[in-house]
């Protein structure tokens, strides 16, 4: 059964009691977390465990001023979660009397294909995950794996996953079907899905706030290792970048963004690489990565362009680009826009990014200030007094959006 968010809840800070809830960041051989109390939104701890699988991993929580580390083997996710937990039921500094203190555990969950909203986390949704592995290669399988080690190990803490597809559930048909044989689409659910839908729900929502209107036009440009822009008018997404995998769109730090497909046979031909090595090598070498045979960090490669490194400034060119050209199509679509929020590492501490992104569109409404750009900090604008388009720096909190999708979850 679906867990549908509902968009319109109020804030959680009227709740008296306490809902625990654990927000779960995974990767191959990582687990992040936060556990927020949702009676008032506040994060209580946060803490990884990094090396899973090895002979000792790192396992790190913060909780106020306390710093706790250990080393310890740590076999799979499930054990990570039960070593965390013991770390939050420190009798001294923890914040949890016990693991039952735990209302679910969420997952800030990629690609379920046929499935897009939030579900409680059971065999069908991880049959449909496992559906799409071969879209989301480098995020299904390790979260496929962490989930059915979790539910085996902890039982009693309900599991829910969170879709980042969800947000994007709102894009009219037009701008979502690929101009492919019908039955391919309807059998096989290929679409433009779109993806950081966490960080795009919660751009829609704070901008709302900043903006104190609920039908603006807002473009949110999640700006990181992992990039996407989408077009939000009054709070819901019509338009975004990714396409039916996460390696489509802009081009990533070391993926690589949209591709002509057509280019593939060729590679083959002359290279002697098989299918899976080229789709392989495109989702590791390609990207900013690939382009500059230097980097996919946006800093080293602005060092290197200022050393005079000519493959690094034309893959910053290409990058910046490709986001104004996703940029002018969104404003096409939504006919204007009340707000161009940044947000990510690059979109938050990338100066230089968002200079050249919103330098010479004068004529499109857009005036960015650049002395406000350059001192930009935490929530900021940037926008001369004139702009008909505001410009914002809005740090994204995509952990809060899956806490708050959780308990919604375990209230329906």
């Amino acid at each position: 059964m679906t867990l549908a968010f509902n968009e319109t809840s109020p804030h959680y800070s009227t709740r008296k009691s306490p809902v625990l809830v654990l927000v779960a960041n995974l990767g191959s051989t990582s687990f992040k977390y936060r556990l927020y109390d949702m009676s008032t939104e506040q994060c209580l701890a946060r803490g990884a465990v990094d090396r899973i699988g090895q002979a000792q991993s790192n396992c790190v929580v913060e909780i106020g001023d306390w710093t706790d580390e250990r080393e310890m083997p740590v076999e799979d996710h499930g054990v990570a979660v039960s070593a965390c937990l013991q770390q939050l039921t420190d009798p001294e500094h923890g914040v949890l009397k016990d693991a039952s203190g735990v209302a679910a555990i969420g997952f800030k969950a990629v690609h379920g294909g046929r499935l897009s909203g939030v579900f409680q986390v059971d065999n069908e949704v991880l049959e449909a995950m496992s559906e799409m592995n071969a879209a989301a290669p480098a995020h299904n399988p390790p979260y496929i794996a962490a989930m059915r080690s979790m539910r085996d190990k902890l039982p009693g803490i309900p599991l829910v996953a969170a879709f980042e597809t969800d947000f994007h559930r709102t894009i009219p048909a037009s701008r979502r079907e690929y101009a492919i044989p019908r039955k391919w689409a309807n059998e096989f659910h290929i679409r433009k899905y779109g993806f950081h839908g966490a960080s795009h729900r919660y751009i829609a929502t704070r901008s709302a706030e900043v903006l104190q209107r609920n039908d603006a036009r807002v473009i949110s440009c999640h700006l990181g290792g992992s990039s996407s822009l989408t077009a939000i008018d009054s709070g819901k997404s019509v338009l975004t970048t990714m396409g039916m995998t996460p390696q489509t769109g802009l081009p990533q730090n070391n993926r690589v963004g949209d591709f002509d497909p057509f280019a593939i046979p060729l590679i083959i031909e002359r290279t002697g690489m098989t299918l899976d090595e080229v789709l392989s090598h495109l989702a590791s070498h390609g990207g900013l990565l690939g382009m500059s045979e230097i980097s996919g960090d946006i800093r080293d490669l602005e060092q290197a362009a200022d050393d005079g490194n000519t493959q690094a400034q034309l893959a910053l060119d290409v990058f910046v680009q490709e986001i104004r050209r996703q940029l002018g199509g969104m404003l096409v679509a939504m006919g204007g826009a009340d707000a161009i929020v940044f947000t990510g590492g690059i979109g938050e501490k990338g100066s230089r990014i968002r200079a050249a992104v919103c330098e010479g569109l004068e004529e499109l409404g857009i005036h960015f200030d650049a002395e406000a750009n350059e001192a930009v900090k935490g929530e900021s604008t940037f926008h001369q007094s004139g702009s008909k388009v505001q410009l914002w720096v809005i740090p994204t909190n995509e952990e809060i959006i899956v806490a708050r999708q959780c308990v919604d979850a375990l209230n329906q």
